[in-house]
C-alpha cells in the first residue's frame, strides 16, 4: 500500500515511517499540514495517518479537504487528546479511525492494515494464480507448493498483480504502490524487480510483460 505519515514530530514520524516500511508499504512523510495538502494532491494514497495538531494548515483542515475531494484514502487520526469528545469530534470530521498518544506501533500498523483493505475493492485473504499462493497476513509465498522467498518490495509488487487478476497493471501503478516519493522513475526499478520476481518464482515463466504497457500474471 501507499501511505502518507503527517506529524510534525519528525522523530516519531520517521519511526512511524520506518515500521510501516517493514510491513511492506510504500510510506511518504510530510510535517505540516500544508506539505500534507501538496503530497496528496499529486499522489494516490491508500492510508493517510494524520496528526490533527499540525501546524500551517491544521489537521482537521486537511481531514476535511481529503472528504470533500472525495479521495479514497482511508484517514487514521492521531492525537494526544484521548477524551471521548476529541475522539467524537476527530471522527466526525470524516476520519475512518482514530488512535491515541503515546501508542504502540505494532497496534498503528494493525490498524493501517485494516483501512488499506477498507480502501480496495475486497479481495481474499489470500490470493492465488497460476499455481502462485501469497498470504499477506504471514507474508508468505509459494509457487506450486515451493516456498518462494521475497523482498519486501518483490513481495509488494507480486501482490499487485495478483490482486489484479490477470488484467494488465502499468508499470507506473507498480511504482506509485511499491515504492515512496523518493524513487526515481528513471531508474528501471520496477523492470529490475520484474526480474528478480520472474527468476524466483522459476519455471515456467508466470509474470507476463506487454511492451510499453506494463504487467500481467495471466
Amino acid at each position: 500500500m501507499r501511505v502518507l505519515v503527517v506529524e510534525d514530530e519528525r522523530v516519531l514520524a520517521g519511526a512511524i515511517a520506518e515500521w510501516l516500511r517493514g510491513e511492506t508499504h510504500a510510506v511518504d512523510t510530510a510535517h505540516d499540514g500544508e506539505a500534507a495538502l501538496e503530497r496528496i494532491a499529486v499522489n494516490d494514497y491508500d492510508v493517510v495517518v494524520l496528526d490533527r495538531d499540525l501546524p500551517l494548515v491544521h489537521g482537521d483542515d486537511v481531514c476535511r479537504e481529503l472528504v470533500e475531494s472525495e479521495s479514497t484514502a482511508r484517514v487514521l487520526m492521531l492525537t494526544a487528546a484521548a477524551e471521548i469528545g476529541d475522539r467524537v469530534a476527530g471522527l466526525s470530521l470524516g476520519a475512518d479511525d482514530y488512535l491515541a498518544k503515546p501508542f504502540a506501533f505494532a497496534e498503528l500498523a494493525a490498524r493501517v492494515q485494516a483501512l488499506g483493505r477498507r480502501s480496495r475493492p475486497a479481495a481474499p485473504p489470500v490470493l492465488r494464480r497460476a499455481g502462485i499462493t501469497l498470504d499477506p497476513a504471514r507474508r508468505e509465498v509459494f509457487r506450486n507448493g515451493r516456498y518462494v522467498p521475497l523482498s519486501k518490495k518483490e513481495f509488494a509488487v507480486l501482490t499487485e498483480l495478483l490482486r489484479a487478476d490477470g488484467a494488465l497493471v502499468p508499470a507506473e501503478r507498480l511504482l506509485e504502490k511499491a515504492w515512496d516519493e523518493h524513487a526515481d522513475p528513471f531508474t528501471g526499478v520496477v523492470r529490475l524487480t520484474i526480474l528478480k520476481l520472474r527468476r524466483k518464482l522459476g519455471e515456467p515463466p508466470v509474470v507476463e510483460t506487454m511492451p510499453g504497457e506494463g504487467y500481467r500474471i495471466a
